[in-house]
């Protein structure tokens, strides 16, 4: 049977959907669409670095716009809508999915990263903190005080308690139960999710084919490399995938599909050609804008942003400045479906400002032309800087910022063009935000 053959705008539209980025920034934040999100994404990122905000938070901004915090706090901690697992990295992944990732944790108390010597080095001080949580919990890393071993360096020189944590955490005997300034304080899995323990738990074999299918509907279509680097806990063997992906091939759950330009194959559900064929028909990938976090789920793979966009996306968090070619946090800019730039951001808290340190447009957007990916035509100049100054304006609403401030823009052509577009931008803000005079500029 000839495979069925979709163009690269038809599976970036497909995965736009799926990521909740067809329609940016415009959905209601509520326990059923925060969880969908969820489910559909396979994981909502945690990250610590907090230059504009936490991860997750600029993640769910650009699904739903300016939401109520303390909303997102009840959904997660006292509804516990999600919870704190590992499924690409950290994450907050759907309730729902408990009986799966609970496979992954009873595993990782017989297959963990490097635990063995550890845990038979300390058997009475893991016996030690688990007791204390059990009894006294919730309880964080700081209630467990104790000095470096001498000596240590490396992952090694952590106190050997939060090594304890982490185990208990990773192996299920514990959860986050709640974050207080972002530190996490675990308990018991017992006391914290009573009712997902009551149900059944995934055996191996039906969780190593619930990940491939959970990160093909994540992405829509996808080659063998995306699915190694989508959901990338647990690091399942070459064999074992292969095996999963030969077995739900033979029984027509995943099919091959031929995907125009492209030279390796590429695979989706079979459930999912339908939508596949209707995204082939559309005629604009996402209507809106925003920016997106580093760590969003979008970009987990980036060499497949790159294959689907044509956009070379590396953080340079971990750059030194010198080298630095865009900025220390630079968020992507989506408007209508295409990747056109990233801005460098930064929140001045204090000062209640948000500065767009560098705004640097790519190459085929200041030319003017049509995106060398997947495309649905040209996007008029007018139209993108608009939608960065939706976004900036937004995105300020959202971290309590009264002003936005435009420094450096690439290429410098653009530089006016930019800080007129975000000066009107302006005047769409919120009831009780601020106007055009409090745009600034440096």
């Amino acid at each position: 049977m000839t495979a069925p053959v979709f163009s690269l705008s038809a599976i970036a539209a497909l995965f736009l959907q799926r990521q909740h980025l067809d329609r940016p920034r415009r959905r209601r934040l509520t326990a059923r669409s925060l969880a969908r999100f969820a489910e559909d994404a396979g994981g909502i990122q945690l990250d610590s670095i907090n230059v504009v905000d936490r991860a997750h938070h600029l993640t769910l901004w650009s699904r739903f716009g300016p939401y109520d915090r303390r909303t997102l706090e009840r959904l997660i901690y006292r509804r516990r809508v999600l919870f704190e697992y590992w499924a690409h990295v950290a994450c907050l992944v759907s309730i729902d999915h408990f009986p799966a990732w609970r496979r992954a944790m009873l595993d990782y108390r017989h297959r963990h990263k490097g635990w063995t010597a550890f845990l038979q080095r300390h058997p009475r001080l893991m016996r030690r903190v688990e007791a204390a949580i059990s009894t006294r919990g919730p309880l964080g890393n700081a209630d467990f005080l104790q000095a470096r071993p001498d000596g240590q360096r490396g992952w090694w020189s952590r106190k050997p308690a939060t090594h304890a944590l982490d185990f208990l955490f990773m192996s299920g005997r514990t959860t986050v139960h709640s974050r207080v300034h972002f530190h996490k304080r675990f308990d018991v899995l017992e006391r914290v999710l009573p009712g997902a323990l009551a149900q059944p738990v995934l055996d191996a074999a039906a969780f190593r084919r619930w990940h491939l299918e959970r990160s093909l509907h994540a992405m829509g279509a996808a080659t063998e490399t995306d699915l190694r680097m989508y959901l990338t806990f647990p690091r399942l063997g070459a064999a074992a995938r292969a095996a999963t992906l030969r077995e739900t091939r033979r029984d027509g759950a995943v099919v091959e599909i031929a995907v125009e330009g492209s030279r390796v194959r590429w695979f989706a559900l079979a459930r999912d050609l339908a939508a596949l064929a209707a995204a082939e028909r559309r005629r604009i990938g996402s209507l809106g804008a925003t920016l997106l976090s580093p760590f969003d789920s979008l970009l987990w793979h980036r060499e497949r942003v790159e294959r689907l966009f044509g956009f070379d996306y590396r953080i340079e968090v971990y750059v030194p400045a010198a080298q630095r070619r865009i900025g220390y946090y630079t968020l992507p800019l989506l408007v209508d479906g295409q990747l056109i730039g990233r801005v460098d951001a930064k929140l001045h808290r204090a000062e209640r400002r948000l500065e767009l340190r560098h705004v640097h447009f790519e190459p085929w957007f200041v030319a003017n032309a049509a995106p060398p990916r997947a495309s649905w035509g040209r996007l008029a100049r007018e139209r993108g800087l608009a939608g960065l100054a939706e976004a900036a304006w937004s995105l300020a609403a959202f971290t309590g910022a009264e002003r936005v401030q435009v420094s450096r823009v690439s290429p410098g052509v653009l530089r006016a063009a930019v800080r007129r577009a975000v000066r009107v931008g302006a005047d769409a803000v919120p009831p009780g935000q601020s106007s055009r005079e409090r745009v600034t500029d440096p």
